[in-house]
Formats: structure tokens, sequence, C-alpha cells
């Protein structure tokens, strides 16, 4: 069977279609768009209209690769900046009229648990960890062991509104950082509740941010990693928390500069960072992954 799977992020949407054989699959094709759906209002619960109008043509695009290729299905999901939108449903009506598409709102727990599925499928779960997926709109927290979820929740403190809540300095201001860990902390009370039982030895944090950090560790020790064709990759923790410090003091300009980062990330990736560093610290993990495997890839692992 040939699927084709829509995942319409915040920020980002992605395209992916596979080929299911029984329990194994193979990857015909994958694209992501920076459609930036939470642009200027996410805080608000809008979708302003040049975002909606982006979403609308980006899926068309989308529809007629998915034609091209013949997939007989078609999964498509929204999160974080679709399901808390006033005009939300709106968004889902229109492309349906325009595209065809149907789209699945998900929910933050269904979100968490797809991200799960996701990153079990890649096997960067090897003991004890929490799995972190920064999104522009929520980020999701899965404690999991091998074999369970052991628990999950997704909270909306993605990257893209606290940036417009709080990201207001060039490079980012102490007060400015005060302020988004002041909330981070507020808002992941329970998170660490729950960690302090549990103890997690590792992150992992799925795709997104964590492929930047990947790709700019990898620049600057001169050696280049192909996120295609890699499932997991685990960090050597000094040259993460080398690069993160870079990362915040860093102006917008000299990011920009910087191999590795698309221009989407150019700002959220500071943010990204300050959510991974607070996290680390808090719960004294030391051990840091990366899975490329994300929530698309959960989708998929439920069709196998």
């Amino acid at each position: 069977m040939r699927i084709a799977i829509i995942d319409m992020g915040t920020n980002t949407f992605h395209l992916l279609i596979a080929e299911i054989n029984g329990d194994s699959f193979e990857v015909l094709y994958k694209t992501n768009v920076p459609v930036k759906l939470g642009e200027g209002r996410i805080n608000d619960n809008i979708i302003i209209p040049e975002a909606f109008e982006r979403g609308i043509e980006c899926l068309k695009n989308f529809s007629k690769t998915i034609l091209n290729y013949q997939a007989e299905k078609i999964k498509a999901t929204a999160t974080s900046a679709v399901r808390s939108a006033a005009n939300g449903k709106d968004f889902v009506h229109s492309v349906k009229e325009q595209t065809e598409i149907e789209i699945d709102i998900l929910s933050g727990d269904e979100e968490a648990s797809l991200i799960y599925k996701g990153v079990k499928l890649s096997g960067a779960i090897e003991d004890l960890s929490l799995i972190m997926d920064i999104g522009g709109g929520s980020v999701e927290f899965i404690l999991c062991d091998t074999e369970n979820l052991i628990w999950k929740k997704s909270y909306n403190i993605g990257a893209a509104r606290l940036m417009q809540k709080f990201f207001k300095s060039d490079p980012i201001s102490d007060e400015d950082k005060n302020n988004i860990l002041n909330y981070i902390q507020h808002e992941l009370t329970d998170l660490f509740e729950i960690c302090k039982q549990h103890q997690p030895k590792t992150l992992i944090g799925s795709a997104g941010a964590f492929e930047t950090f990947a790709e700019l560790v990898s620049s600057s020790k001169k050696s280049v990693i192909d996120l295609d064709t890699l499932q997991s990759y685990r960090f050597d923790f000094d040259e993460y928390i080398t690069l993160s410090i870079k990362l915040i003091n860093s102006t917008h300009q000299q990011r920009s500069k910087m191999p590795g980062i698309i221009p989407l990330r150019v700002d959220l990736i500071v943010i990204a960072t300050l959510i991974t560093n607070y996290v680390l610290g808090r719960l004294k993990i030391n051990q840091l992954k990366l899975s490329t495997y994300d929530l698309k890839m959960g989708i998929l692992a439920t069709e196998l």
C-alpha cells in the first residue's frame, strides 16, 4: 500500500510518501515547507490571512505530488496552531473544499502518543528516557523505556509562541532569557514532579531543532551527517553545551551565517536551546540523543 502522510505543524508542513509492505516500508518522497502558520498572532489563537493562504497553497501543491505518486491513502494531521486557533476549523474546511484533503486535528495527547511511536520506530530508546518534541506551538514530553510509554503531556510553550511573547532583543538579553525560563519553570511543574520519581537517564529530541543541533555540531567538526539516512544520533554532551552557549550568545546575523541553520530556525533555535538546556539542567541529564523519526513516522508506524 502506498500512503501519503501530511503533518501540518505550526512552522512547517511536512509531506511523506511511503510504500508499505507488511511490517516494512520504503520512503519514496519527503519534503517540508516553512508555511509559518503561527506567524504574527499565535498567542491570540488566530491564523492570520496571509498564513491561512500560504497553508492552502502548500496543500494544493502537496495534493498534486500525492496524485503523481498515486498514493492510495492520505493521512493528514494538524497540531497546535490549528487546534488552538479560533479559525482553525475554518482552515480545515477550506482545505477540504479546495484540495479534498481531510485533516484530523490532533489533541496534544494524541500528538504525544504518535511522537512516541515514531521515536520508538527509530530505535533511539535504549533506556529510561524523556522524549522532547519542540514544535512551534507546543512542546510534547514523553517519559518512556524500551517497552512502555509511562507518561506524556503536551504544553503550549512552543518556540513560536515563546518567541512572539518574549524574544525582543538581539542577541537575546538576560531579561528576555529570564522571562522565558521563569515561564517554562512555571508551566512544567508536573513534568519535573514525574521525572523526580522516575529519573530518566537520556533526553531524546525528536527531529526539528535537534536535527539543526546535530548539523551544527557536525559542521563544527568539519564532518557531514546525512539526516535523510540517519535514524538516531548520540551527541557528545560537551560539544552540545559548547554549541548551545554559542547559539544563545549570538546575534541573528551571526546565526544566519552558521552552516546547518535553515532560515526558518535562525531565531527559533535560540528558544529551543533555552528549553533544552533548562530541562537538561533541572533533571540532571547528561545524555542527549536525536531521533530523526517524529510525528509523521509515528503515523506511519500505526499503519505497519
